[in-house]
């Protein structure tokens, strides 16, 4: 477990963008890399999202998919196996099950893609154990304190 605290946004960004450089030298696994994004609305999971894309060479603007719960990245980095982001936000699901529509499945099965999950806790349910879970906690207007659970 790490902890973390950022006292603006550019810090939580930077955190998301060296977290992503760090999991690109992970060794792979069988099956996608998965992120469970767990806070509140405002506790920052999108903004740090912003940096993580960033950290893996994505230069299009991060935006939570809320209403359309999945969002995929072509990811260009040479040095990694890695092929996708995949952004999924799980904030409108009612129903774990709901997610299957989308085929979770087949995402979560692909070893060339991440996925980072907000609000994944609504899905734990169906979720494989092998996921990085980051939780942010809103301290104040500025303040978060963001906790890494590495559970690989």
């Amino acid at each position: 477990m790490e902890k973390y605290q950022t006292f603006n946004s550019s810090q939580t960004k930077k955190l998301g963008q060296n977290l992503a450089k760090k999991i690109l030298k992970l060794p792979q696994k069988k099956g996608a890399l998965l992120i469970g994004l767990v806070g509140d609305l405002g506790a920052g999971k999108t903004t740090f999202l912003q940096g993580f894309a960033k950290g893996v060479g994505i230069k299009e603007k991060i935006l939570s998919p809320t209403f359309v719960i999945m969002k995929k990245f072509q990811i260009q980095n040479p040095k990694s196996n890695i092929q996708y982001l995949i952004h999924i936000d799980c904030y409108r699901i009612q129903k774990p099950e709901e997610i299957l529509e989308i085929g979770f499945q087949e995402i979560i099965s692909n070893p060339e893609n991440i996925i980072a999950i907000e609000w994944s806790e609504k899905i734990e349910k169906i979720l494989p154990k092998n996921i990085i879970k980051i939780k942010f906690k809103f301290i104040n207007k500025n303040t978060r304190k963001i906790t890494v659970f590495d559970v690989r």
